[in-house]
């Protein structure tokens, strides 16, 4: 912890504010993690960002049966998964409603899922519950030494920063690579650039900070999060567990479920909504010229205003006084507000207007 100290003490003498740690082991919860304020704009994470994520927790699983006993869980295949792939996959309820989303990503020893820091205690525990008398043992592996610290990267200068360390970077995205200096994830491009995510130890962070601050601009959780929302990410959070099936979320379109897999909790709902069409929601990027908008919040289409159309899946601050967001929206209400401006609101029929705005991968018209 001694080494975790002095990387805070170091980031909050970079301007950087003391936050609670959620979700720290037993005598650590309230062990304050340093997170960059400042909201970064669009403009400035096309331009090449470095962000310290400290709100993201991570599952580490060991042992003989360790990928077979996940398989039987998650919604995508990891019997199969190599150490040079990352993958999205969902953990979702009987009923099929995800319960938490993963990236997913495996070295010689152990698979990795990382999720919210803020709902890692119990989904762990929940997941330890089914091992039985599988070989697999969970662990926090957030604390471990090389886990310590998570940096996320992006934008045009993002690559060229990164090449001072790294002398091959993952090649597309969704693949990794590991280095002495730490494990190197690339995630869902956004803006038409690479992000990373460079897990390492406290100190190798302390080392290299100061040369990525120089050429990037630095942010913190609300940055990273605003990267993952124009990317088309979606996560589920406290808020919004067990509020949706994987393809309300687009989960299936960005490779987070396996429709070819064994069975897993959820699993008969999930292939019945995505073969017999019994879902019409999809999740879009908005705009919403409103600060206090939080993932759970609805959403109201103005021609229907008794009842809400859609829900806010994540948000984070723009910059620019306002919020972007993933929303989960009926298909109607999307194309409703999408043609005609002020269509759909926040909070009520009366709330601020939603802007629609492109995303990155084309919604595939699923008659969901």
């Amino acid at each position: 912890m001694e080494i975790m100290n002095n990387w805070n003490q170091f980031l909050t003498a970079q301007g950087a504010r003391p936050v609670a740690a959620d979700g720290a082991p037993d005598g650590t919860a309230n062990s304050p993690v340093a997170d960059f304020g400042q909201s970064l704009t669009v403009p400035q994470l096309q331009e090449g960002f470095v962000a310290a994520i400290t709100d993201q927790g991570l599952i580490g699983l060991n042992g003989d049966d360790a990928a077979s006993f996940l398989h039987g869980q998650l919604t995508n295949d990891v019997e199969h998964l190599n150490q040079e792939q990352v993958r999205l996959a969902g953990y979702c309820t009987p009923k099929g409603r995800l319960l938490a989303s993963f990236l997913m990503w495996r070295n010689a020893t152990t698979i990795y899922l990382q999720l919210p820091r803020a709902i890692q205690p119990a989904i762990q525990k929940r997941l330890q519950m089914f091992v039985l008398r599988a070989k697999a043992k969970l662990h926090d592996a957030s604390f471990d030494e090389t886990n310590q610290i998570v940096l996320g990267l992006g934008g045009q200068r993002a690559s060229a920063a990164l090449s001072a360390w790294f002398p091959a970077l993952p090649a597309t995205p969704f693949s990794k690579v590991e280095h002495a200096l730490g494990t190197l994830l690339r995630v869902a491009d956004a803006f038409g650039s690479a992000r990373y995510e460079w897990l390492t130890s406290a100190a190798t962070a302390q080392d290299v900070w100061q040369q990525l601050a120089e050429t990037l601009a630095k942010g913190g959780n609300d940055a990273w999060q605003l990267s993952e929302i124009h990317a088309g990410i979606p996560q589920i959070t406290a808020a919004t567990q067990e509020q949706f099936v994987p393809q309300m979320v687009n989960f299936e379109l960005l490779g987070g479920v396996n429709f070819k897999k064994g069975c897993y909790p959820g699993q008969e709902i999930v292939a019945r909504s995505q073969y017999l069409g019994k879902l019409k929601r999809r999740t879009t990027l908005v705009s919403i010229a409103d600060p206090s908008v939080v993932a759970g919040g609805e959403l109201f289409a103005v021609s229907d205003p008794e009842q809400p159309c859609g829900m806010v899946v994540n948000a984070a601050p723009n910059g620019v006084g306002g919020i972007d967001a993933l929303v989960e929206m009926k298909l109607g209400a999307i194309e409703e507000g999408s043609s005609a401006a002020g269509a759909v609101r926040y909070g009520s029929a009366q709330g601020a207007a939603v802007q629609f705005l492109p995303m990155p991968y084309v919604l595939d018209a699923l008659d969901l």
